[in-house]
Parts: C-alpha cells; structure tokens; sequence
C-alpha cells in the first residue's frame, strides 16, 4: 500500500512538472527563433559586398594595357561624338529617303511640272534628299553628343541636366545662323526635346 501510494505521488509530481519543462523548452526555442531572425532579417544582419564575381566564384581577371587604352578610347568624347556622327548619317539617310518616297513632287522639273519624271530622275532625287538630310542629322548628332560629354565631364554628374545643357547649346549653334532670335528658339526647343526625350528615358 505505502509502494503504491508513494509511486503515485511520484507520477503525479512528474505529471506536474511536465507542463512547466515544456513551457519552459517553448519559450526558448521563441527566444532562439527570434534571435535567429534579428541576425538574418533584423538590425543585426551582416552587411556583404555583393560583388558577382565573389558571388560567382570566379575572380576578376586583370585588365591589360590595351585593354585599359580601349575603354579610354571607347569612352572618349571624340569616340562619342564619331559614333553620334555615323549613327545621324545612316538614321537622316534613311529619314530623307523615306519622305522623299512619299513625297510626290520627287522627280518633277520646276522648269516643266507637265513632264513626267523617269525612274532614274526620281531615284536621284531621292538620293539627293537623302544626303542632305544625312549630313544635317550628321552634324546635328556628332555636335549633341560632343557637348553632352564635354558637360558630363566638367560637371562630374550624369543625370538628365547634360542633355538639357547639350540640347540647348546644339539648337543656339544652328539657330545662330539665321540670327539672334532663331538661336534662342533653337536652344529652348533643343532643349525642351532633349529633356523630354531624358524623361521619357528615365
């Protein structure tokens, strides 16, 4: 009787303890969970440097002096300014085309407007058009694109300002030439262009 009595009061103590133990457990495996997160997610996360070549495993390989003297020369205003000037010839070779193939005075002599043109009279027209407007898109680019790197590079900064400043120096350039009042036009239309083409693009 005292055997059974004394190993029921031992079952009832354990049943008495067992909540608290795993009350206890709970509140550190909370208090270990919480910690978890504050070192990942939270104030006490570790910043990285995620560089991609670190990230990849492949480390950086080193640049040689040719290297080093193309990316100088790729990123040279004199470079930009060749690669504005042919992009604006082919892009103002294509545009004159274009509308000299819709227009329909192409070809026609002012001396004799009765006359039908020729296959060839109106395919050198075209042409003509055409190099006309590739050389003003010509100039027009290679001259954009020179001072917007001058601007960049004296000014430090790259944002939307450079293409403003560039746009409007460009547009009082050509407007100069057919006076004052033509250049400012030209510099405010340039460069309200510019800024609205920087915005579109940003």
């Amino acid at each position: 009787m005292a055997a059974s009595t004394a190993a029921g009061n031992a079952a009832a103590s354990t049943d008495s303890q067992g909540p608290t133990s795993a009350s206890l457990s709970v509140d550190g495996q909370q208090f270990q969970y919480s910690m978890l997160l504050d070192h990942l997610i939270g104030e006490k996360r570790p910043v990285k440097d995620l560089n991609p070549a670190i990230m990849a495993g492949l480390p950086t390989p080193h640049k040689s002096d040719e290297q080093k003297m193309i990316e100088r020369g790729m990123e040279s205003c004199g470079f930009k300014a060749v690669l504005a000037c042919v992009g604006g010839f082919v892009l103002g070779g294509a545009f004159g085309v274009f509308t000299a193939g819709i227009d329909t005075n192409v070809g026609f002599d002012p001396k004799d407007p009765l006359k039908t043109p020729t296959a060839r009279e109106v395919l050198k027209d075209m042409g003509q058009r055409g190099m006309s407007y590739a050389k003003n898109f010509a100039i027009v680019g290679a001259m954009f694109s020179c001072t917007e790197c001058i601007i960049e590079s004296h000014r430090g900064k790259s944002d939307w300002k450079n293409a403003v400043y560039s746009g409007c120096v460009t547009g009082g350039a050509i407007g100069f030439r057919a006076g004052l009042k033509a250049g400012v036009l030209g510099c405010g239309g340039f460069a309200a262009f510019s800024a609205a083409i920087e915005y579109y693009l940003r």
